[in-house]
């Protein structure tokens, strides 16, 4: 029982100043996206708000990735607001409550487990991706509403005091680590040009101009929509996609911090956490969400390494909208906008450029692709899973074209195909090629010893061969087919030869023929 109910590693050596600063910058840095994305879907800041304090406690207390954060994100955002506009913030609250079943659902049944299929290429095209998304999500605030309402570049004086703010954030959060890491660099520089704002009393935006973070603890609400069958058609699609929105991109930051602290989370359990999460930020008026994997980069690049630091900058995140509103909102955006775009040069795999010329032509493909879709699209999950299906393909392909058949006549006049390479849905044209069923002797056996049949399209090649040969008078003899395979071919068994001593041992992924 100690495994399933042990929620903290009290083995873990936890440097608790890293811990605590780097939860208190990660709150800082919270809201003004968790504000930008409720607007998006239409909600109230607050939505916003609430929904990145129970994501951030829950998944930090429950989660699979110590040092992950989760809050509010974009990618849910515009998977929720055209339900918003259409029935309302209410079927919001149920459509999230169904997104953390699901998610539920898919760890307990260990459906985590299929981000392993996520290749390489597909990880360097959503980082990359993801890294011009926050960026471009920076060049907004370096544009202001004009009289008619329409946002513009901003010019003159103001531009270079924007741009002036911005560089100097960005100088101490690269040049403060060089001469002292004990406080983190990223929180230094939003009080170091906070204070100059303040103390210079400088005319620039600031975080209350976006919205207002005044609020109360999360109100407990159960949505009131009507508990019925045409409700759940409603809301049944977007928590889908939802879900599924959210497990990918939770999924895939939790592998890239993996990478980063050379250490393995817990995919599954993750994907539990990501579901109580969210049926309680359903619960408590939040619009859900899912990991951020922006926030989770400077939580780590801070030193941040065990679940301390996501419980300080959840539970930071409601005192600043309890009791410190109207200090919070004197923070500069300037400040938090340098920070997202370090975020955003830290985020992107540099490296990945090395690999033009490098690496196979298609998976350099992959990662152009990926990135695209995400940066044009902004649907991370799209992107992930195009990739997917693309890198897919191309390795049918590629496996496809390596069946190959060695053949000879042996002494009794015996034709022998001997088959290397895997036999299945690619590589069943090229295999149907390789004989030539009108000039053949009359008794032929086909040798699988080097081979495998990996599907029904295997199989129904298989069946058709014998078909052809038999139909032609001749006999044909499969030999070292795996027992599953004899069984499969019902159409065929009286013809076929089995050599039971030197059959491989293998399964193939079907149970009959159809």
């Amino acid at each position: 029982m100690k495994a399933y109910f042990q929620l903290f590693d009290l083995k873990q050596k936890v440097n608790y100043k890293n811990e605590i600063l780097s939860g208190l910058t990660v709150a800082l840095a919270l809201i003004p996206e968790a504000i930008a994305f409720a607007l998006i879907a239409g909600l109230s800041p607050l939505t916003g708000l609430y929904a990145a304090f129970v994501m951030g406690l829950i998944t930090s207390i429950l989660g699979g990735r110590p040092g992950m954060i989760s809050g509010a994100t974009g990618a849910v955002a515009v998977v929720i607001v055209s339900l918003a506009i259409s029935h309302g913030v209410e079927y919001i609250f149920g459509a999230v409550v169904l997104a953390g079943i699901i998610q539920i659902a898919a760890g307990v049944l260990r459906l985590g487990k299929f981000i392993r299929l996520v290749p390489q290429p597909v990880m360097f095209g959503f980082v990359n991706g993801l890294a011009i998304v926050i960026f471009m999500a920076q060049l907004d605030q370096f544009k202001v509403m004009n009289d008619v309402g329409v946002l513009e570049w901003m010019t003159g004086g103001q531009l270079w005091m924007m741009l002036g703010l911005v560089f100097v954030t960005m100088v101490i959060i690269w040049g403060l680590p060089k001469l002292t890491k004990f406080v983190p660099a990223s929180l230094s520089a939003i009080l170091v040009v906070s204070a100059i704002v303040i103390g210079l009393d400088l005319d620039t935006r600031t975080v209350g101009d976006i919205a207002s973070i005044q609020g109360g603890f999360p109100p407990f609400h159960i949505p009131a929509i009507p508990f019925d069958w045409e409700t759940l058609q409603i809301i049944f699609p977007y928590s889908l996609i939802i879900a599924g929105v959210g497990l990918i991109e939770s999924l895939l930051t939790l592998n890239l911090i993996d990478e980063i602290t050379q250490t393995r989370g817990r995919g599954n359990k993750e994907c539990v956490a990501q579901g109580t999460a969210n049926i309680l930020s359903g619960l408590f008026s939040g619009m859900g969400g899912c990991a951020m994997i922006g926030q989770s980069l400077i939580n780590i690049s801070a030193g941040a390494r065990a679940r301390l630091s996501g419980i300080v900058a959840a539970v930071m995140l409601l005192v600043f909208i309890m009791f410190g509103a109207s200090l919070i909102e004197q923070l500069p955006m300037a400040a938090l906008t340098g920070l997202m775009i370090m975020v955003s040069i830290g985020t992107f795999e540099w490296a990945s450029l090395k690999t033009v010329g490098k690496m196979p032509l298609h998976d350099v493909i992959v990662i152009v692709l990926v990135a695209l879709i995400t940066v044009l699209l902004h649907n991370l999950a799209l992107a992930v899973l195009i990739g997917v299906v693309v890198s897919a393909l191309v390795f049918a392909w590629e496996n496809a074209k390596r069946i190959r058949a060695r053949k000879y006549v042996d002494d009794q006049g015996v034709k022998h195909y001997e088959i290397f390479g895997p036999l299945f849905f690619g590589s069943v044209t090229a295999f149907n090629e390789k004989f030539d069923v009108n000039n053949d002797p009359d008794e032929v056996i086909i040798d699988f010893a080097e081979s495998r049949v990996a599907d029904m399209s295997g199989i129904e090649a298989l069946n058709k061969i014998t078909e052809r040969y038999s139909n032609s008078g001749k006999t044909l003899h499969l030999k070292h087919l795996s027992p599953d395979c004899r069984r499969l071919l019902k159409n065929a068994e009286k013809l076929i030869d089995v050599n039971i001593i030197e059959d491989p041992i293998y399964n193939v992924m079907a149970d009959k023929v159809s």
